[in-house]
């Protein structure tokens, strides 16, 4: 039950907004875009996020009625945010900093496999150790164990970037990048929430009866409702 706090579908949109105007577009693609610019860096990233942008329009336009299929969709966002920072990171490397060789990318793939599978490995660590039920009995949620995903990759961006250059500003943005690749990658669980979900429906309808069903549908519902409870209590049947 802990790991079904869903959200309400107006709450699902905002969230798109935000984390595709601030995450995605301005701190991901940014250092793609910005100069020196790469032809190659440019191309591997407007591909998935145009891809997920599409698929973002049927959130925007009807988030009731695809309630459910918004944890998939956003668990993939998470997935494709952390590839667009794992790109900028790797331009940096490459074309500001004038890495040479496989290693830094070899060495950034595993980091980032790591960080998606060590993130959802502690998701599911968590929910069958009962430790999301354990956390939400508190008033202050730690993110402990979120920061144990994490801490290695930045840790192994830190000494790459120490590596390749002695320049502050890029160490800087290369730890930046990576502190909020832990975030993003963190969305990604939802692809897990999102079968669990699926595979616990009914449980969910329990819980939230409303689940999945169009606006226009809970609008009436709750029209009517409203309606009889304003009717008054003295009214009695004429003969």
């Amino acid at each position: 039950m802990s790991y079904l706090r869903l959200q309400t579908p107006k709450e699902n949109r905002s969230n798109i907004i935000c984390f595709f105007l601030i995450f995605l577009y301005f701190i991901g693609l940014f250092p793609i875009i910005g100069e020196p610019f790469s032809l190659s860096y440019f191309l591997a990233a407007i591909i998935p996020v145009g891809i997920i942008q599409l698929w973002a329009l049927i959130f925007l336009i009807a988030p009731f009625k695809y309630e459910k299929s918004y944890y998939l969709f956003f668990g993939i966002y998470g997935v494709v945010n952390t590839y667009i920072y794992f790109l900028a990171i790797q331009k940096m490397m490459y074309i500001n900093m004038g890495a040479q060789g496989s290693r830094p990318l070899i060495i950034g793939v595993l980091f980032f496999i790591a960080l998606l599978v060590g993130m959802n490995f502690l998701n599911w660590k968590a929910l069958y150790s009962g430790t999301y039920y354990k956390l939400q009995q508190k008033s202050t949620i730690p993110v402990s164990w979120m920061a144990i995903g994490g801490a290695g990759y930045v840790l192994g961006q830190l000494i790459l970037s120490f590596i390749y250059t002695d320049s502050a500003v890029f160490i800087v943005l290369i730890v930046g990048i990576s502190l909020l690749s832990i975030l993003t990658a963190y969305f990604s669980i939802f692809i897990h929430r999102y079968y669990y979900m699926s595979k616990n429906i009914n449980l969910v309808k329990q819980v939230y009866p409303e689940f999945g069903k169009p606006m226009s549908e809970r609008y009436k519902k709750k029209k009517k409702h409203k309606k009889y409870i304003n009717q008054p209590n003295n009214i009695r049947p004429t003969r």
